[in-house]
């Protein structure tokens, strides 16, 4: 299982969390700059794969569904592109490699979405980054990685929420000179009050 998934700048500021696994905010906290600090430091040639770390062992409990055994380890899984670090922390039955695909996968669906996504597209736009997250990633389990799938998804509820020309004014215009709302009268025309 995912537990989490995390962005990062370079910096250390977060761009993304999200948590599939209760995990109380403090611990979250010490988790986020405990692995920050872990992944900035390797260097380009190093392992993408990192076992949790024992000052995070309370953190594997805190994961953990109540049946884990001693030989389920709590991982963290990277890739480091550009300004960006893309992290995954999951449990030991979920394959490694599987996981750097699936970064790739998220990353190639947000290049897509955002035509050559930067940093800043992911500060501006997060309900977009997040649902390309959910077209990925629900409750932790993978659920589609077909990029062409994703995005398409993606730009499908983009057009449901696309917002009137002119913004909200226009949508407050168009409807200031309506007596009638979609046949309902509207309280002005007493139609509620009086009966």
């Amino acid at each position: 299982m995912i537990n989490a998934v995390l962005i990062f700048n370079n910096a250390g500021q977060p761009r993304l969390t999200k948590f599939y696994s209760h995990v109380d905010i403090s611990t979250q906290q010490r988790l986020l700059s405990e692995i920050f600090s872990l992944v900035s430091t390797r260097p380009p040639s190093a392992c993408n794969f990192l076992p949790l770390p024992p000052l995070l062992t309370s953190t594997h409990s805190a994961f953990s569904s109540g049946s884990a055994t001693d030989t389920d380890t709590i991982q963290i899984i990277y890739r480091h592109y550009a300004t960006l670090f893309f992290i995954l922390i999951c449990d030991s039955a979920e394959s490694e490699l599987g996981l750097i695909d699936l970064i790739q996968v998220f990353v190639e669906s947000l290049d897509r979405v955002f035509e050559n996504v930067c940093e800043l597209d992911l500060i501006f736009n997060f309900e977009t980054l997040h649902q390309v997250l959910a077209e990925v990633v629900q409750g932790g389990c993978v659920v589609e990685t077909d990029i062409g799938r994703i995005v398409a998804a993606v730009r499908k509820q983009r057009k449901v929420v696309k917002r009137p020309e002119g913004g909200m004014a226009a949508l407050g215009q168009g409807l200031t000179g309506v007596g009638r709302l979609g046949g309902f009268p509207t309280m002005g025309e007493g139609g509620w009050g009086g009966r």
